[in-house]
Formats: structure tokens, C-alpha cells, sequence
């Protein structure tokens, strides 16, 4: 039997979306019929009885190309970029979904969504009535209002800590990569793909180290690896993908053979609070 068999009957999924995978290399601008894949994807999964949280990055590539910005250096310019960014963001994604009769909702959240027991009792609340109204929430950073002391700094880890609030049990992280390589296939031409990863051990860990990401999101391999630490403990699978083509999602959960997947390995003594610890 394969090791994606069981994929087929996963009933809530969270799909991480990084800014290189939304925008026109060329000018950071969005691509919109990439968006349009994306959201047809994640409709035919509802449509299937899925529950799908879209965890999406890009509310600050977004300001930047509104306000004309190739480059933002200070926080402040950062923070004022992810403002403009966010509502225009979100405005796209509402108009996507409405096309296919679906409703979606914005979330925003800091570090200490998750480290406030109440905040995240609540936020845990909020997800639970969004899905059960069929509405389909939209995830991204504060980055607003986000400091190093609160910040996530990447939405990989940030999809993996959504997945274990709410009891996700497949987590897709979409990248501009294939999938886990036992080096840098950019630049060792000895590479080896690794498709399965059964036991996330620090030879596995090790392999993201020193990695980054592309010149519009912020999240190399290292943060992936570390976000499937997360997911897999608290006993969700992880996929790494290639999002050059949307279409790959409904493959992902047929259980065909693209990505890398990280097999649920669930510790009794899973605590999240431990893990945000080392965020």
C-alpha cells in the first residue's frame, strides 16, 4: 500500500501559499490567474467535504507593487506595505471565492495568539465556527503590528501551528521547490530528491540549514523543516510541493506521487506552547 494512500480521506487541510507563488516574478505584481486556480482548487476540495484553511502570504508584496516600492527596508515601511497589501489581498481572494458561491474570512495573528491561553482558546473558537458555517478562513502574519518579540517571521511555521490548534490532518506547504533534496539542488547537481519522510531525525533537520528563500517571501527550507516538526508531532502529515501549477493541489490529496510528504508521528506528550518556544 502506498504512503499517500491515506491521503484521500483527509476531512480538514490547511494549504499554505507563499508571495513568490502568487506574484509576476518580473514585477511583484499578483498573477491572477494563478489566484484563480488557487481558490478553484480549494473550492472543489469544500465542495468534496473537505474543510480547508488557506494560510496566504503576499500582503506585503502587494503593497509594495499598489504603492510602486521595489525594496522597504524599515519596519515601519514594512508594517504600512502590509496594510495597503492585506486589504487588497483579501479583497481578491473575496471576489475569487464569491465566483464559486463561498464565503471566506480574514484572520490575522501574532505569536502571542497562540502563547495567551485565552487568545487561543478563542481564536481555536473562531476556527471551529468559521468551518462548521462553511466558510473558508484566510490566514496570514499581523505583520502590521508584528515585532521580533511577536513575530512568526514566515508563514510555513505559522500553517504548522495553525494545524495543530485545530486539529488539522494534512498540512500542504506550497513553495517554489519540489520538496526536500538531501542538498541544494540549485547548486550540488548530486542532490537527491527524498519523497517520503517517514521519522523527522536531525539528519533530516540538518538539511535545512543555512537555506533561504526567494527574493519575495521570507521562508527557506530550514523554516519548512521546522514547520513539519510541528504539524507531524501534533499528528498531522506534511506535504512540500511545487506551485509553479496550482492544479497539483487535488493531486496532493488524491495521494499521487508529487512533493515530499513528513508521515504524522504524534507524541503523547505534544504541548504547542514547547514549540512556539523554539519559533
Amino acid at each position: 500500500m502506498s504512503k499517500r494512500e491515506h491521503l484521500k480521506n483527509k476531512r480538514r487541510v490547511v494549504i499554505k501559499i507563499g508571495s513568490s507563488s502568487l506574484v509576476h516574478q518580473e514585477t511583484g505584481r499578483l498573477n491572477f490567474p494563478k489566484m484563480e486556480i488557487l481558490v478553484r482548487e480549494v473550492a472543489d476540495l469544500h465542495n468534496k467535504g473537505v474543510s480547508v484553511v488557506l494560510v496566504s502570504s503576499g500582503a506585503i508584496a502587494v503593497g509594495k507593487a499598489a504603492m510602486g516600492i521595489t525594496e522597504v527596508h524599515s519596519v515601519q515601511a514594512k508594517q504600512a506595505c502590509a496594510a495597503i497589501g492585506q486589504v487588497r489581498l483579501l479583497s481578491i481572494y473575496q471576489k475569487f471565492f464569491a465566483e464559486y458561491g463561498l464565503n471566506s474570512a480574514q484572520i490575522l495573528m501574532t505569536k502571542d495568539t497562540f502563547t495567551d491561553t485565552e487568545s487561543r482558546r478563542h481564536a481555536r473558537n473562531t476556527f471551529e465556527q468559521l468551518l462548521a458555517m462553511g466558510v473558508i478562513p484566510i490566514v496570514n502574519e499581523n505583520d502590521t503590528i508584528s515585532t521580533a518579540e511577536i513575530e512568526f517571521g514566515d508563514n510555513d511555521r505559522l500553517s504548522a501551528v495553525v494545524a495543530a490548534l485545530i486539529g488539522a490532518d494534512l498540512l500542504l506547504l506550497m513553495s517554489d521547490i519540489d520538496g526536500l533534496y538531501s542538498d541544494d539542488p540549485r547548486t550540488c547537481k548530486d542532490a537527491k530528491f527524498i519523497p517520503v519522510v517517514e521519522k523527522l531525525d536531525e539528519t533530516f533537520m540538518n538539511m535545512g540549514k543555512g537555506s533561504t528563500g526567494s527574493r519575495f517571501g521570507s521562508g527557506g527550507m530550514n523554516t519548512k523543516l521546522i514547520a513539519a516538526d510541528i504539524a507531524t508531532s501534533a499528528g498531522c502529515d506534511m506535504i512540500i510541493a511545487n506551485a509553479s501549477d496550482f492544479h497539483i493541489i487535488h493531486k496532493l490529496v488524491e495521494g499521487r506521487e508529487f512533493g515530499t510528504i513528513f508521515l504524522a508521528n504524534p507524541k503523547e506528550e505534544f504541548y504547542l506552547l514547547d514549540y512556539l518556544e523554539k519559533i
